[in-house]
């Protein structure tokens, strides 16, 4: 190899090691503020006439979808799982909402993200993120069923927990009907929110994530 060609390769090896390492530097900055922004949203919960109080609703995974789309899957499970670390500082539920939040908001944000990484278009941002807040519905059954609920009757009793629902719902009895009839359709309907806010300002702010402004 020649003396001019081997420094053009070195060259190129600069330019584009360089080109990395300011992708990567992008890359966690916007995972960080994307975390930081739905960690605040975390605390603009809010009730629903049709739900327990307990049931808040929020629209922190709205960052984590906006992320997985802008910078990859693995950006959206990121911003979910720094969100609730942040938030295991100043929490009441022991550690067991936090969790839940970031299984759901993975069950969520990854199979969104993946879906759309594989095809970048408008149908298929759409069409990732209606099966992604539907598999976060899902998930939120066995999740709920088997693992959040039975800790939460250590703090209120079952009895309790069903008498709210029934408040709203008098017919329910169980607590699998509850999550079912309330819970499953309201984890949807909150998918469907951020689903709805993404589709409006993604086109405005990628260009933004992604460095192209």
């Amino acid at each position: 190899m020649s003396e001019v060609t081997t420094k053009r390769a070195n060259v190129n090896n600069g330019t584009k090691s360089a080109a990395a390492s300011k992708m990567n530097v992008r890359y966690l900055t916007v995972t960080a503020m994307l975390s930081a922004i739905a960690f605040i949203l975390m605390f603009l919960d809010f009730s629903v006439p049709v739900m327990p109080n307990f049931i808040r609703m929020d629209l922190s995974e709205l960052p984590a979808l906006i992320g997985a789309f802008a910078m990859g899957p693995a950006c959206g499970v990121w911003v979910c799982l720094v969100k609730n670390l942040l938030h295991l500082f100043m929490t009441s539920t022991g550690g067991v909402g936090e969790l839940s939040n970031f299984v759901l908001g993975v069950a969520f944000v990854l199979p969104a993200g993946l879906i759309y990484k594989h095809k970048k278009n408008k149908k298929s941002a759409i069409t990732g993120a209606l099966i992604g807040a539907l598999c976060m519905a899902l998930f939120s059954f066995p999740s709920n069923y088997f693992v959040v609920y039975p800790i939460y009757t250590k703090m209120m009793p079952m009895d309790v927990i069903i008498g709210a629902y029934q408040a709203i719902v008098p017919s329910v009895k169980e607590l699998w009907q509850c999550l079912l009839f309330f819970n499953v359709p309201f984890t949807f309907v909150k998918g469907l929110f951020s689903v709805l806010i993404t589709m409006v300002v993604y086109k405005k702010i990628s260009p933004i994530l992604k460095g192209r402004v």
